[in-house]
């Protein structure tokens, strides 16, 4: 067993060294940010970016070639909400890193509120999740902090690389809060209170931002938070990071959008299992939405209106949406989630972008990420199919230029054992 944890950590060395090989992906169905393909096109990968694309591309001398007829290839897939990288066993506290959690069972005020809390100095290259989930196309994702009032700030990171600083694309990408259910338990009272408390913080770093002078010298009122957690607040008031609130009842979600009004803030609505009916007020305000599309039942009273067809009838209301599994062990099911919401209305094209491009866009990075264009960050994928298609195999990923092994732990475990079934058959 320990030398499969060895080899499992190694692999994410060798996905994170200097720039590769140029690398053309020749004869490919090549999909575009619209989602038609170049048949028969060609993706040409060098230091690290994407240097040409098209149907008749010069392929530069001394390129390792890769045979894709036959095949699709895509931009990697980008997963807008998990914990991957800060939590390898959910129910283990040591291993959860994505929320500070009171020892004592008991949170106090101070617990409501840990803007200054950031995801990346507990980010783990080695996590044993990271490679289960990049092997089935996803190549980026947003790391978020978890619990509370307002837990912290997230990162977007790229599913390789043995350090901190190899993998991360931004951080903090966003400042993330709730006014959903969950955070009735860090306030300790009714959704009233919940938004009362919001805004007293924001008033506090606004005041504080006003007087800094002051509040070193004392001279100022007390505040209802810390001086490092008024600090980290800064950004988003003045609209540099956004705010990323989950809510998912209709009116929690227009709730979200009276506060960025009054605060001027970028507002992302993650969650939203109701926001199909509030779906004009978030396009007449372009706030985006972060939506888990199997979700269908009424698991709680802030969840009655979900259905199915959520991010079909959101994009036709001309919301901006990406598509998430919300999960961290199994991120890779953000295939499945964008496939069905293409059974349920979403066109196929809209449900690709869901995943590749909106989410570029959503968080800042789509000149960088999020379609096969020349000078982006080549994070590419080779299907064997309709990567919307549950039974579609990956073939090769790219992340940064860089070829990864399609090796995981499970891999590993599935070829020892398999080996082993195989050596006690061959036995009389």
């Amino acid at each position: 067993m320990n030398r499969i944890l060895v080899t499992a950590a190694a692999l994410c060395f060798a996905a994170s060294g200097a720039a590769a090989q140029t690398v053309a992906i020749v004869g490919g169905d090549v999909y575009m940010a619209n989602g038609t393909p170049i048949r028969g096109g060609t993706v040409v990968i060098q230091n690290g970016r994407i240097a040409a694309v098209g149907a008749n591309v010069a392929i530069p001398a001394g390129a390792r070639r890769i045979d894709a007829r036959g095949k699709w290839v895509t931009p990697g897939l980008i997963e807008s909400s998990t914990t991957l990288g800060i939590t390898e066993v959910g129910s283990i506290t040591e291993s959860n890193d994505a929320e500070i959690r009171d020892v004592t069972s008991r949170r106090d005020t101070d617990d409501q509120v840990q803007a200054a809390f950031t995801v990346t100095e507990g980010l783990n290259p080695r996590s044993m999740v990271v490679p289960i989930v990049r092997i089935m196309g996803v190549t980026t994702a947003i790391t978020r902090p978890a619990g509370s009032l307002i837990s912290g700030q997230g990162a977007m990171i790229d599913l390789a690389g043995n350090r901190v600083e190899d993998m991360t694309v931004v951080s903090p990408i966003g400042m993330y809060a709730s006014l959903s259910e969950n955070a009735r338990g860090a306030v300790g009272g009714p959704r009233g209170a919940i938004s009362m408390r919001l805004r007293e913080v924001l008033e506090d770093a606004r005041a504080y931002a006003r007087n800094r002078q002051g509040f070193e010298r004392g001279e100022t009122r007390e505040f209802s938070v810390s001086r490092l957690d008024l600090e980290a607040l800064q950004p988003v008031l003045a609209g540099r990071e956004p705010l990323v609130v989950e809510a998912h009842r209709a009116s929690d979600i227009q709730l979200a959008l009276r506060i960025a009004r009054e605060y001027n803030l970028r507002l992302i609505i993650t969650g939203g299992t109701e926001a199909w009916m509030v779906a004009e007020d978030l396009a007449r305000a372009r706030v985006p939405v972060l939506v888990k599309v199997l979700n269908n039942l009424p698991g709680s009273f802030e969840s009655l209106g979900a259905t199915y067809e959520n991010a079909a009838r959101l994009r036709r209301a001309g919301v901006q949406m990406a598509i998430t599994s919300g999960e961290t062990w199994r991120a890779y099911t953000i295939r499945q989630e964008a496939g069905n919401a293409v059974a349920y209305g979403l066109p196929w094209a809209e449900a690709f972008r869901a995943v590749t491009l909106y989410p570029a866009q959503i968080w800042g990075v789509a000149d960088r990420y999020g379609s096969l264009e020349p000078g982006k960050v080549a994070n590419v994928v080779v299907w064997d199919g309709d990567p919307l298609e549950l039974l579609t195999n990956v073939n090769h990923v790219f992340i940064r230029g860089q070829e990864v092994p399609l090796v995981s732990r499970e891999t590993l475990l599935r070829d020892r054992y398999k080996s082993l079934d195989e050596t006690r058959r061959s036995y009389p």
